[in-house]
């Protein structure tokens, strides 16, 4: 006989219950940070409950029980109601009944699969369509929700383009102590932040827990936004710094080895960048974004083609701007040599040098350098990168990466697409952002070893950059 245990865990359990269809694997996958919640069109992809745990520095939080769709619910409720007439507070016990003498009937399974975890203890999260009418059948399955006496609250999810939110709350209201809409798929961070505050409502006992598991996810939320922060300034540091060293045995390099040197330094660099995004998407739990058919969120839009140049880089004026103040950086150095008696001549004329060669080509990125070294070897090197726009269409591209997968929800399962132009050249990297940026490129440009001051002032900025993207 199944026990009747209000307080049996240590942690909130929910069981995500509702019609096939309707979004439950949905909410379960956003809810718990997991996008290994198997989530389908058809009815029925649910056949058993499955636990998923949202655990964090190894204790669990809370608990979402992801459950098959009510099949049945005018048999069961029948059967409920035939039984001998008792008081509210015995009917959990008639529905524990129900569930251990129909245990082995197939006709039942997946109604003992919803309802086995709430028996035990699990709030209830009933999940709707409210895109779609709301119609009398609901109240079957609703009513004998209503017989487990477990806190409960229902989820509007609005999965199409029609809204019957109104109606759906009416009739709601009469059955859950609380009615919210959520929709699982463009939930952000906040959204999530939001519902378990209603959640902490249900039960006075789960208040303090779930109130510690919004700070620590509020907590975890801040320490992954560092995390991917410092992954992108890093591959940045990486990059800008790369030299690809390959020996030589001529005088001279051939063309063919020229271009072979060129092209793994380029994979090279892809590679970092290609592993940076895996770290951010680790870092933000999205373990299945690579799997997804045709999902390579730049696959079309190369680091080194002409429409990233486009999309994440300058304008021609900007380059020039940035250029010129680039060059002015360096020579700034050599009026300070002269005692600033050559009227800031060799910072115009660094700065024109800047802006000169912020306008060669994009092809033209990197130094090409022979070395000769001892024993007559000869080593043909390339980079470090030269190129003043490259940095910020490496930068652009890796905090709209970072944006995007932080703010996906688990529960999406569609591919990533680029926005429109607009939204890249006027807010990922500003003009007085880039001012600051180009203090530290011009160091790693040079092969020079940036301060850790210099470094984390980088952090700051791109940090911020950042967390404008999420908003």
């Amino acid at each position: 006989m199944i026990d009747i245990v209000n307080d049996k865990y240590s942690y909130p359990k929910f069981a995500v219950v509702g019609h096939p269809n309707k979004g439950k694997s949905s909410i379960v996958s956003s809810l718990a940070l997991d996008d290994s919640v198997q989530i389908g069109d058809t009815p029925g992809t649910t056949q058993v409950k499955r636990g998923f745990p949202l655990t964090v520095d190894s204790k669990v939080i809370y608990e979402l029980f992801d459950t098959p769709g009510f099949q049945r619910a005018r048999r069961i409720l029948s059967w409920l109601k035939e039984q001998e007439p008792v008081s509210a507070d015995k009917r959990p016990k008639v529905v524990a009944r129900f569930i251990d003498e129909h245990r082995e009937d197939k006709r039942y399974l997946d109604e003992i699969e919803l309802l086995e975890p709430i028996i035990n203890g699990a709030g209830i999260i009933y999940v709707v369509d409210a895109s779609k009418p709301y119609g009398p059948e609901y109240e079957v399955e609703m009513e004998i929700l209503r017989w487990t006496g477990q806190p409960s609250m229902a989820i509007l999810n609005l999965i199409g383009n029609e809204d019957y939110r109104d109606e759906w709350k009416m009739a709601l209201g009469q059955y859950f102590r609380l009615v919210r809409t959520f929709n699982p798929v463009k939930a952000i961070f906040s959204d999530h932040m939001g519902l378990l505050e209603s959640m902490a409502q249900l039960k006075e006992e789960w208040t303090v827990s779930i109130k510690v598991a919004i700070g620590i996810l509020n907590n975890l939320h801040q320490q992954k936004v560092e995390q991917s922060v410092h992954a992108i300034v890093s591959n940045i540091q990486s990059t800008l710094s790369y030299v690809y060293v390959q020996e030589i045995k001529a005088e001279k390099a051939t063309k063919e080895e020229q271009k072979s040197a060129k092209e793994k330094y380029r994979q090279e660099i892809m590679a970092q960048e290609k592993k940076m995004e895996k770290e951010i998407e680790f870092i933000w739990n999205h373990r299945s974004i690579g799997k997804v058919e045709n999902l390579v969120i730049f696959e079309d839009i190369g680091l080194f083609s002409k429409e990233s140049a486009s999309i994440f880089g300058l304008s021609e004026n900007e380059l020039i701007i940035t250029g010129a103040s680039a060059g002015a950086v360096g020579g700034l150095s050599i009026d300070a040599a002269f005692g600033g008696n050559t009227l800031f001549l060799a910072s115009i004329f660094g700065g024109i040098i800047g802006g000169v060669g912020a306008m060669v080509g994009f092809g033209n990125l990197y130094e090409v350098k022979i070395l000769g070294k001892n024993l007559g070897k000869r080593e043909l090197t390339v980079g470090p990168m030269k190129n003043l726009n490259f940095p910020y269409i490496l930068l652009g591209r890796s905090l709209y990466h970072a944006s995007i997968v932080a703010k996906r929800s688990h529960a999406l399962r569609e591919n990533i697409e680029l926005e429109d132009e607009e939204f890249f050249t006027e807010q990922i990297i500003d003009s007085d952002t880039r001012k600051k940026l180009e203090k530290l490129h011009v160091k790693l440009r040079k092969g020079d070893e940036p301060s850790s001051e210099m470094i984390e002032e980088y952090h700051k900025i791109v940090l911020q950059s950042f967390l404008r993207l999420l908003r």
